[in-house]
């Protein structure tokens, strides 16, 4: 990489980011389950940003597995991304803990009362999704040591607002007070020298990396989101009113057609009281994770889940994950730059 003044400039935004992280390039790797792995994981590490093992529906011995497994391959610090609402989330807390985990991602709503307490006393470090001002400033104080705001273009799970939108509201009171890092549609070194201008530490990237080459999805999955356009990441539309259903944004196939008799089938049986909300919602939860194995996995682009931000329009090929953060850095180095005159 030919060092720039540019270049320069990005190193000093991105200080606070790489410091925290202790990486070379602030750039998260978003959790992406059955694709953030091992390999995919340590590829990025390896490259000088931060992979992060998307644990997900993991059982604990599969999460122990996955990190040692990931040691292997790099000495570089990686990051474990556990869900809030894991039945299991104490036992995954004490595997991160035996494994020394540096940092911690908490993602799927609000932190269950003594988890952040539990992941900071184990000497990691505390990263959570905030969605909303309101909820930005509840994490503060609840000692998080650093916030991710994700906008509706990401893939997977998302919110109601883009991340623009989130962008302005949060970082202008908050970024001097906590590291803040932005995800959502970003697949563009540009759009990353704006958002560090902004404030932000640095940023998080997902369905820029499914395409690496050491990305285990399937030549299917590649393959689809090589073809398709940002219009083709649609989100999924809640059927019935009972059953309260975090979006997903994925490419349109007859899977998301799919999903839509699955939502009636769980609102019937929470309307009959054959289940509790909880399960309701894990029901819906485990629906989508052999979705996304089916499609990820096995390659089955038409009744699996495709998953995917609307930043898949800017995947064009495979190519190696440290020839991706390579342009994006280029590119984000090229634009501070040319703002600088």
């Amino acid at each position: 990489m030919t060092e720039s003044l540019g270049h320069d400039r990005l190193a000093r935004l991105m200080k606070r980011g790489t410091d925290f992280l202790g990486c070379d390039y602030a750039i998260l790797g978003g959790a992406m389950s059955w694709v953030s792995e091992r390999s995919l994981v340590s590829a990025l590490s390896n490259a000088g940003a931060f992979g992060v093992i998307a644990c997900g529906a993991m059982t604990p011995d599969l999460l122990d597995t996955e990190i040692a497994e990931t040691k292997k391959r790099t000495s570089r610090p990686f990051g474990v991304n556990l869900i809030t609402m894991h039945p299991q989330l104490s036992e995954l807390i004490d595997v991160c803990a035996r494994h020394k985990v540096s940092h911690v991602v908490l993602a799927g709503g609000l932190p269950p009362g003594g988890a952040i307490d539990r992941i900071k006393g184990n000497g990691a470090k505390l990263i959570c999704f905030a969605p909303a001002l309101a909820i930005a400033k509840k994490l503060l104080r609840s000692g998080v040591d650093a916030l991710v705001i994700e906008g509706m273009e990401a893939g997977g799970h998302i919110g109601p607002v883009s991340t623009s939108v989130l962008a302005q509201e949060i970082l202008p009171p908050l970024a001097a007070e906590i590291p803040i890092f932005v995800a959502g549609g970003i697949g563009h070194g540009g759009l990353i020298a704006g958002y560090l201008e902004m404030g932000a530490v640095g940023v998080q990237l997902g369905t820029r990396f499914v395409c690496a080459h050491e990305s285990i999805a399937h030549p299917n999955f590649k393959k689809a989101f090589i073809r398709a356009s940002a219009r083709d990441a649609i989100t999924s539309v809640q059927i019935d009113p009972r059953l309260p259903v975090i979006p997903v944004r994925a490419l349109k196939n007859r899977e998301m057609e799919s999903f839509a008799a699955k939502q009636r089938e769980v609102a019937d049986l929470l309307n009959v009281g054959s289940v509790e909300m909880s399960e309701a919602q894990l029901q819906i939860e485990h629906y989508w994770a052999g979705a996304l194995r089916r499609a990820v996995i096995d390659g089955d682009v038409e009744t699996g889940s495709v998953m995917a931000g609307q930043s898949v329009g800017m995947v064009k090929e495979e190519a190696p994950a440290a020839d991706i953060i390579r342009s994006l850095v280029d590119e984000a180095a090229a634009a501070l730059e040319r703002r600088a005159g």
